[in-house]
């Protein structure tokens, strides 16, 4: 097989060699060249003046974008078989790049728009291009009639691995099933998910899990139909199921504790997408649930990732879990001299001071304590958003009691101590005065 592929080969240098090919191969170069140029200038162009599009725009735009190459190449391509074929010169070489340059065009826009469906699949959107390549390779190979030759020359390429033949083609053949397999997989996943967010009355912990365990399913699916497709003995997997359970009992322990307390978490609905939680030093606002951790925003705006086992084994607060109304408590002290009854009036007026403050639950007052310094009262308010912290509530409301205090001369005490000193043993200068 391998000789009958050299020959085809030299067969198409001796072609190559004849002067009526020449012709073509100038028209070829043309048009490469002129494809090359005017890519690169409308390339350059819509980089300089990028413009918003969304939509239907956006699709065509780019799609069109990918079809410049192949549809400037034939401005020239077209014309110059037209031409040789009225001269009655041989043209068999445009018609095939001609030919070759449609399949690029056509390939170019297929991968696009499949990369624009399988939105899910980062693969796709990182490999375009070598997928374009691979797929254009196969072309050309089947329009020159070397594809059965080439995949034959794959076949021999390999070796034995106990009792199984393992070629290049083979290999090939089980790396495109798995991708395709895995694209189609994660492509159905997300598909599912979206339309899980649309089921208002499904929770959203309930949709996470679900997803989750759509996602998990196809993929391993996915897998198993590829090594299935592919001829792989399944019975083979028993190994693979040992291996990976001592793998989990030595080094993976952590990894399955996390991928399992993510599943707990999900179907508990103890954390949910939206909660405010503390966990340790950590208060933020749940934003995603993943297998492995859940992500947590701070107020400012920082992403943390905390994996899911500490939210099981370790103590978390929710401030939302069953009521997102939570209650800030305002300390304040005023002076003995002044009358507690007009300061817990004034308070009341302050609560109002700031806009996040609920007017049910009302705001309360109580006189907690007599201090040291003064007398300690306590204004308590309701607020229903506490993802956007309670420091801001404390300080406008801290104002407002600042200004009311001041307008009404009611004291804020200085912290306040008496010292008392004991009579101590004068000191026997006389005596002192003798020894000396």
């Amino acid at each position: 097989m391998l000789q009958n592929l050299q020959t085809k080969v030299l067969e198409l240098w001796l072609q190559v060699q004849q002067p009526a090919v020449w012709w073509q191969l100038i028209c070829i170069v043309l048009a490469i060249t002129f494809a090359s140029l005017t890519y690169r200038r409308i390339s350059q162009h819509l980089t300089r003046h990028p413009k918003i599009r969304t939509g239907v725009r956006k699709l065509m735009v780019n799609g069109g974008q990918r079809l410049i190459w192949a549809l400037s190449a034939l401005l020239i391509l077209l014309p110059s078989k037209l031409v040789l074929h009225l001269l009655l010169l041989p043209n068999q070489l445009l018609e095939l790049a001609i030919a070759i340059v449609l399949a690029l065009a056509v390939i170019r826009l297929g991968v696009y728009l499949l990369r624009q469906t399988f939105y899910a699949s980062p693969l796709l959107k990182s490999s375009e291009n070598v997928l374009t390549g691979i797929i254009w390779l196969a072309v050309i190979l089947h329009l020159l009639g070397w594809l059965d030759a080439s995949l034959k020359l794959m076949d021999d390429i390999g070796m034995t691995v106990g009792t199984t033949y393992v070629s290049l083609l083979s290999s090939s053949k089980l790396i495109i099933v798995v991708l395709l397999t895995f694209t189609i997989a994660l492509w159905l996943a997300e598909f599912l998910n979206k339309q899980l967010r649309k089921m208002t009355h499904i929770s959203p912990s309930l949709q996470v899990g679900f997803a989750k365990f759509i996602k998990f399913t196809l993929v391993a699916l996915a897998f198993v139909l590829a090594l299935n497709a592919v001829g792989f003995d399944l019975g083979s997997l028993a190994v693979f199921g040992g291996a990976l359970g001592v793998g989990v009992g030595f080094g993976l322990q952590r990894i399955a504790s996390n991928f399992i307390s993510g599943f707990i978490l999900v179907f508990d609905r103890s954390i949910k997408p939206g909660d405010v939680i503390t966990v340790g030093g950590n208060f933020g606002t749940v934003e995603q649930l993943h297998a492995r951790y859940v992500v947590v925003r701070n107020r400012d705006g920082v992403d943390t990732l905390i994996p899911n086992e500490n939210l099981i084994t370790s103590e978390v607060i929710n401030w939302s879990y069953a009521d997102r109304n939570v209650r800030v408590v305002i300390k304040v002290q005023i002076s003995y001299d002044d009358e507690p009854k007009t300061a817990m009036a004034l308070l009341l007026e302050c609560a109002n001071s700031s806009s996040r403050v609920l007017l049910q639950p009302p705001p309360l007052v109580l006189l907690a304590d007599f201090a040291d310094s003064g007398v300690e009262l306590h204004l308590k308010v309701w607020i229903a958003d506490p993802e956007n912290g309670t420091d801001p509530v404390r300080s406008e409301i801290n104002l407002a009691i600042w200004d009311a205090f001041k307008a009404a001369g009611i004291t804020i005490p200085y912290p306040q101590r008496d010292l008392h000193l004991k009579s101590a043993v004068p000191l026997n200068l006389q005596s002192n005065n003798s020894t000396s």
